[in-house]
């Protein structure tokens, strides 16, 4: 049973007990992102992130890493380009320390100089990691590609020139600014007591006072471009693709249901054309990503320079092909397997089911039942994927980027005719 509480200073509290399981999985999700940033602030959320670890005024560093690593806890966070999430998990036994720890990190974490300037080598080396590898980095230029100039597209771990120059004032700004409790939404699942849960989290959450920030989204405008970075490389690494749907659009799980079909697993059709019948490829795959105004549909391979056309001209042939002559019923079928097997196992993990508490009251204000996603992915028919398909996935309309020894601007006019 999930349950939703709300502290007096405005901090919601989302609870779901799992009393098969010794485990209690705890996150806190702060709805900012590295797309709240103007220019100047690239990075600045990723960067206030890995401040949260530095220490505070009851801990060290080093406390803040052993003291969960000591009773078998795990102790992580991340940030997205729409919310950042600081997550544990725990023994049931052990919900106090994950709640304490994690209070104590966000609201009285020390903003140190000294931690800054050496926390700032890290994520410059951590920006380098990233440029020395393609298969990642492609998906930033990718997204830089299709939303040219837009907060979305820039990558959320900032670069060089922004993160050298983020000074202790710029980023407790930014912090003061966000990390307000209208702003944080507390989750748990697993063998815990929703009373006991809400007492450790208001004695260590309802100190911090400050209203939640409204946000004033400018919903980005795509770009048809090709964007191909030079590296020197073995692979070319390609992202090809379209402005996908909002996480709340009707068409959403229809959507979901097409990139199975083209790129979801090794049974999809892209890994079994390319890949096992052309052997053209060692990885394809497609992914879909929802933002609260927007999304992005993606398919990427990885693949020697002289294969990048007639790959190109096979994943064009999949599309066309769905949306002239749909999807066979034993296809649909399966696919539709897939995807309640996935969202059903995945279940059975109190981390995925706290994470899907934090996602959805973030992005849709409500909690859609397991069962209800099953029956929308269900009634999704032949018709539906046809229509979307035609409607969404146009390769006339589609971007591309690169990594790699390659560069052709003109080949994604070539192969949509």
């Amino acid at each position: 049973m999930i349950e939703i509480d709300k502290l007096a200073n405005g901090v919601q509290v989302l609870t779901e007990k799992v009393p098969h399981v010794r485990s209690v999985a705890v996150g806190v999700w702060v709805d900012v992102g590295s797309r709240d940033e103007v220019d100047s602030q690239a990075g600045v959320t990723h960067f206030i992130e890995h401040l949260m670890f530095k220490g505070t005024g009851r801990r060290s560093a080093k406390d803040i890493a052993e003291e969960l690593d000591a009773v078998g806890g795990q102790l992580n966070a991340f940030t997205t380009k729409e919310y950042t999430c600081y997550y544990a998990r725990v023994l049931d036994e052990h919900m106090p320390l994950a709640v304490d720890l994690l209070g104590d990190m966000l609201f009285h974490s020390r903003f140190d100089a000294a931690d800054i300037d050496r926390e700032r080598n890290v994520i410059l080396e951590e920006i380098k990691m990233y440029e020395d590898a393609p298969d990642e980095l492609v998906h930033d230029v990718f997204a830089g590609t299709i939303w040219h100039s837009h907060p979305l597209g820039r990558p959320i771990i900032g670069d060089q020139g922004t993160v050298r120059g983020f000074t202790r004032e710029d980023l407790l700004g930014f912090y003061d600014k966000y990390y307000s409790p209208g702003n944080i939404i507390v989750t748990a699942a697993g063998n815990l007591d929703r009373e006991r849960l809400l007492e450790l989290v208001n004695s260590t959450f309802s100190r911090k006072t400050g209203d939640k920030k409204e946000r004033l989204f400018t919903v980005p405008r795509p770009n048809r471009r090709v964007s191909c970075r030079t590296k020197d490389t073995e692979q070319v690494h390609l992202c090809l693709g379209t402005p996908g749907l909002p996480m709340d659009h009707e068409q959403i799980y229809v959507l979901q249901i097409i990139n199975t079909i083209l790129g979801g697993g090794l049974s999809s059709r892209l890994f079994q054309v390319i890949r096992e019948q052309h052997g053209l490829v060692y990885s394809v795959f497609s992914y879909h990503s929802s933002y609260h105004d927007s999304g992005l549909f993606c398919i990427y391979a990885g693949l020697s320079k002289k294969n990048v056309r007639p790959v190109l001209d096979l994943i064009v042939n999949e599309i066309r092909d769905i949306q002239v002559n749909g999807v066979q019923p034993a296809e649909l079928q399966r696919v539709k397997d897939q995807l309640k097997g996935n969202l059903l196992l995945s279940l059975e993990n109190v981390s995925t089911r706290m994470s899907r508490l934090g996602k959805s009251q973030l992005y849709l204000g409500k909690l859609i039942p397991p069962d209800e996603t099953v029956r929308r992915i269900m009634a999704v028919t032949d018709d539906n994927i046809k229509e979307v398909a035609r409607t969404m996935l146009k390769p006339e309309n589609f971007s591309l980027a690169s990594v790699g020894p390659w560069d052709d601007g003109s080949i994604l006019h070539q192969v949509a005719k």
